[in-house]
C-alpha cells in the first residue's frame, strides 16, 4: 500500500550537479581510466561527492532531496544497466561491471561505443540504448536503493530520482528494425518490482522523469504514458509517484497524467510558462501535488523572486497541494558563486548559480515575504552594434550561387577527391596547459607563451605534412575552449574561475556568461592562423566558432530575443573572417555543432529558430568572397530534424559526424538533395579506441556511393583537442591511407 501519510514534497530540486564543486570525479574518472586510480578509490570520491551533496541540500533547507541524481557518466546509461540492456558485443568482453559501463560510454579496443547525442537541448550529452527483439529487461541493479540507504544512513531521507519508461525507451535505438517502445510492457514490469523494493526500503516519494513528453508525441504514445502511469499507480505497494517534465510544457501530456493516480506532477513553468494558464482547466489536478518548477535550472541569472512567488499563488486553488522547485535539475549550471571572487559585481550581482538556486527554491517555499533582489547590475549596451543590426539588408546574408563559388575554389585549391583534414584543434598536452596556466598567473611573459605557442603550431603543421594530409589546422594550442576563447576576446562577456558544467562523462566545461552587447575590438585568429599558413604550401583553415554555438555554450542575457543577440555575434565573426581572407586565408571553418541543440521542441516553435539560427549563419559568411571556401562542422546531434537548415547554411563543405552511427546522415541528405561537399566523419573522437584502415575504407566506399566523391572529404568526427597522440597519430595515418585506397578505386 501507498504510505498515505508520508509528508509532502514542499521545497526541492529536480537534480543537483554531480561532477564535485572542483571537478573532483572528473579527475577520479580519469586517474581510473589511466590505471592510476583503483575501483574502490573511485567509488569512495564517488560516495564522498554524493554524501556531501545530499547534506548540503537538507543543510541549506529543501524539504525533500532527490537522490540517485548521481552518475559515474551518464544517467541513460545507468538506467540501461539497471535493467540489464547491455548489448551482447559488450558482454562478451568479459570486463567486471564498471568496466564493461565504461566500454559502452567509451568504447574499447575490441569494441566501439554506444551512439552519443544531444539531452534534448541542452549541451549535456547522453549515451544511446540499443533496444531489440532479444533485449530482456531484467532488474538488475540496486543503485536507486544503494544510494537511497546510504543517505539514510547519514541521515538525510531522500526521494529517488528515475529515468521515466516510456522516455527511455522514446530515447532508445532500435536494432534491426525493432521499434522499442514495443518493449514498454515488460520493462515497466521492472519498474514495478523496483518501486515494491524502494517502498519496503522506506521510501516515500519516487520521481520519475518523462522530459519526452514536453516534445512533440503521437496520439499512442500519449496513450502509451497514461497506461504506464496508470498501471504503476495502481501498485498494491509502491511509494507516492511524481512525474516531472521539463525543458518545456507537457502539454497534452499533462491532463494524461492528471487521470492517473499518480500523487504529483513536476511542471516546468520556465520554459513552459503556458502551463499557468492550462493547469486550471485540469480538474484531475485539484487532488494531486503539483511541483511547481518557477526557479530557472538551465540558466544562471537570478530569480524574479516576487513573479515566482506570484505564479505560486495563482495555482494554489487549483491544485491539492503545491511545492517550489527549479524548472529542471540544476546539472546544468555551476556549483557555486560564492566560488567566484573575480566577477565584476555588476555581473554577479545578477547570477545565481546552483546552491544560490537551492536558497531561491527554500526562500519561495517558506511562503515568507518575498522582497525584490538588491543591486542588480545593468546590462551593457552598445550603440554602434545596435545601429549596424538595425542597418542589415537581407542582400548581406546572401552569397553567390554554389556552383560559381565551387569552381573559384577549385581553381585556387586545387584539391583532391577525397581530400583529406581535421576538425580543428589537435591534443592539448599537458605542457600547453601549463603554459596558459602560468600565463594567467604572471608567471610566464606574454612573448614567452607566444614563442611556446608558435613552436607547438609548427610541431602540428609538420606533423599533418608528414601524416599526408590535404588541408591543415594549426591546432589551436592558444584555445582553451572553442567558446570561451572568443568570448574572452569579445565585448559583452564574463567568465567565471570554477563555473564547470558536465557536457558528457568527464568532460568539463565553463561556459561564458553573454551579458551585454556584443563587439570585436581586435582580430582574433588572423595572427595564428597566418602563422601557420606561413609554415607550408599546403592550405591551412581559419578557425571560428559559429554565432549559434557561441550562444548555445554560454549562458546567454534573457532580455532580448536569442535572434538579436546571435546577429550581434555573427557581426565580429564577419569581420574576422574579413580580416582572415585579406591575410591570405582560403579555407575558413566555421563551426556550428550546436545547430540541432538549441531546436525546440514542439515543432510549431521550430521554424522560427531556424530561421534566426541560419540567418545568423550567413550573416558571418556572406561577406566572403567566391574564391573562399566555407566549411562547417556539426556532430552528436540527430541531424535528420535540422536537415533542411543545414543545407539553407549554404557552407561550401559540412563536416558530420557519422562514425558512430555508420553514416546515418547521408541518407538525410540524399533526401533533399544536398549538392555542396560533405565530410561525413570516420574517426570516432571520443572514444579512446583507434580505428583500422579497412573500418575507415569501409564508411568511404559508402561515403562515395551516396554522394560524388568530388564533393566528399575524408575526416574524423569532431576536433582532437581531448585525445592523446599515441591515439591520434595512428588514427590519422590509417585515415589518410584509407582515403588513398579509396581514391585510388574511383
Amino acid at each position: 500500500m501507498v504510505d498515505s501519510s508520508a509528508r509532502g514534497i514542499g521545497s526541492t530540486v529536480l537534480g543537483y550537479p554531480r561532477i564535485g564543486p572542483r571537478r573532483e570525479l572528473k579527475r577520479a574518472l580519469e586517474q581510473y581510466w589511466s590505471g592510476a586510480l583503483d575501483a574502490p578509490g573511485l567509488r569512495k570520491v564517488a560516495r564522498q561527492l554524493r554524501l556531501d551533496t545530499w547534506s548540503d541540500l537538507a543543510g541549506r533547507g529543501l524539504d525533500s532531496v532527490p537522490s540517485n541524481t548521481f552518475s559515474y557518466y551518464d544517467q541513460v546509461l545507468d538506467t540501461a544497466l539497471l535493467f540489464d540492456a547491455i548489448p551482447q558485443r559488450y558482454r562478451d568482453l568479459g570486463l567486471t561491471g564498471l568496466d564493461t559501463y565504461f566500454a559502452m560510454a567509451r568504447g574499447h579496443a575490441e569494441v566501439g561505443a554506444l551512439e552519443l547525442t544531444k539531452w534534448f537541448d541542452t549541451n549535456y550529452h547522453y549515451l544511446v540504448p540499443e533496444i531489440g527483439a532479444d533485449t530482456k529487461f531484467t532488474l538488475v541493479g540496486d543503485k536507486p536503493i544503494a544510494e537511497y540507504q546510504e543517505a539514510r544512513s547519514a541521515g538525510v531521507e531522500t526521494r529517488p530520482v528515475l529515468l521515466g519508461p516510456v522516455t527511455f525507451l522514446l530515447l532508445s535505438k532500435g536494432v534491426d528494425g525493432f521499434v522499442p517502445l514495443d518493449a514498454l510492457d515488460s520493462l515497466v514490469d521492472c519498474y514495478a518490482s523496483l518501486l515494491g523494493q524502494l517502498a519496503a526500503a522506506g521510501v516515500a516519494w519516487v520521481q520519475l522523469d518523462e522530459p519526452a513528453f514536453v516534445a512533440d508525441r503521437s496520439d499512442a504514445e500519449l496513450a502509451a504514458l497514461g497506461r504506464v502511469y496508470s498501471r504503476l499507480a495502481g501498485l498494491s505497494r509502491r511509494p507516492q509517484l511524481l512525474v516531472a517534465g521539463y525543458f518545456g510544457e507537457f502539454g497534452p501530456a499533462l491532463p494524461v497524467l492528471a487521470e492517473t493516480a499518480v500523487e504529483g506532477i513536476a511542471v516546468d513553468l520556465v520554459a513552459g510558462a503556458g502551463a499557468v494558464s492550462q493547469i486550471p482547466l485540469i480538474p484531475g489536478l485539484r487532488s494531486k501535488t503539483l511541483v511547481a518548477g518557477v526557479v530557472d535550472g538551465r540558466n544562471i541569472w537570478r530569480t524574479d523572486l516576487r513573479t515566482a512567488a506570484s505564479t505560486c499563488a495563482r495555482l494554489r486553488d487549483a491544485v491539492g497541494d503545491i511545492a517550489v522547485s527549479t524548472s529542471c535539475s540544476l546539472q546544468h549550471v555551476p556549483y557555486d558563486l560564492a566560488a567566484e571572487t573575480s566577477l565584476d559585481p555588476s555581473v554577479a550581482a545578477r547570477l545565481a548559480f546552483a546552491r544560490q538556486k537551492v536558497d531561491e527554491v527554500v526562500s519561495l517555499g517558506k511562503d515568507a515575504s518575498i522582497v525584490a533582489p538588491e543591486g542588480v547590475g545593468r546590462v551593457r549596451r552598445d550603440l554602434d552594434v545596435r545601429a549596424r543590426i538595425a542597418a542589415l539588408r537581407p542582400e548581406d546574408r546572401r552569397r553567390v550561387a554554389y556552383p560559381d563559388r565551387a569552381a573559384a575554389q577549385a581553381a585556387r585549391l586545387g584539391l583532391p577527391p577525397l581530400a583529406t583534414t581535421t576538425i580543428g584543434s589537435f591534443p592539448q598536452t599537458s605542457d600547453i596547459r601549463k603554459a596558459r596556466a602560468d600565463l594567467r598567473t604572471g608567471q610566464l611573459g606574454e612573448a614567452d607563451y607566444e614563442g611556446r605557442m608558435r613552436a607547438e603550431i609548427e610541431r602540428v603543421i609538420r606533423l599533418q605534412e608528414d601524416l599526408g594530409l590535404d588541408v591543415l589546422v594549426h591546432g589551436e594550442p592558444e584555445r582553451n575552449d572553442m567558446v570561451q576563447y572568443f568570448g574572452e576576446l569579445l565585448a559583452g562577456f564574463a567568465f567565471t574561475d570554477n563555473g564547470w558544467v558536465q557536457s558528457y562523462g568527464s568532460r568539463c566545461v565553463r561556459p561564458p556568461i553573454l551579458h551585454g552587447d556584443v563587439s570585436r575590438p581586435a582580430p582574433m585568429t588572423v595572427p595564428w592562423a597566418t602563422y601557420a599558413q606561413s609554415l607550408t604550401s599546403r592550405p591551412v583553415k581559419g578557425m571560428l566558432t559559429g554565432p549559434v554555438t557561441i550562444l548555445a555554450w554560454s549562458f546567454v542575457r534573457d532580455d532580448q530575443p536569442l535572434g538579436v543577440t546571435a546577429d550581434q555575434v555573427a557581426l565580429a565573426l564577419r569581420d574576422e573572417i574579413r580580416d582572415l581572407e585579406a591575410a591570405g586565408i582560403g579555407i575558413i571553418q566555421v563551426d556550428e555543432p550546436a545547430l540541432r541543440e538549441l531546436l525546440p521542441l514542439r515543432a510549431e516553435d521550430r521554424q522560427a529558430y531556424l530561421d534566426w539560427a541560419v540567418n545568423a549563419f550567413r550573416l558571418a559568411t556572406a561577406g566572403a568572397a567566391p574564391s573562399t571556401q566555407i566549411h562547417t562542422h556539426l556532430c552528436y546531434s540527430e541531424f535528420g530534424d535540422v536537415i533542411k537548415a543545414i543545407d539553407g547554411l549554404d557552407a561550401d563543405v559540412t563536416t558530420i559526424e557519422a562514425a558512430r552511427s555508420k553514416m546515418e546522415v547521408l541518407a538525410d541528405l540524399a533526401t533533399i538533395g544536398y549538392h555542396r561537399g560533405v565530410g561525413p566523419g570516420v574517426y570516432d573522437i571520443h572514444s579512446p579506441r583507434i580505428p583500422n584502415t579497412d573500418e575507415m575504407a569501409d564508411l568511404l566506399r559508402a561515403a562515395v556511393e551516396a554522394v560524388p566523391a568530388s564533393r566528399v572529404w575524408a575526416n574524423p568526427d569532431c576536433g582532437l583537442k581531448t585525445r592523446n597522440y599515441t591515439e591520434v597519430e595512428p588514427a590519422l595515418r590509417h585515415l589518410v591511407k584509407a582515403a588513398q585506397r579509396v581514391r585510388a578505386s574511383l
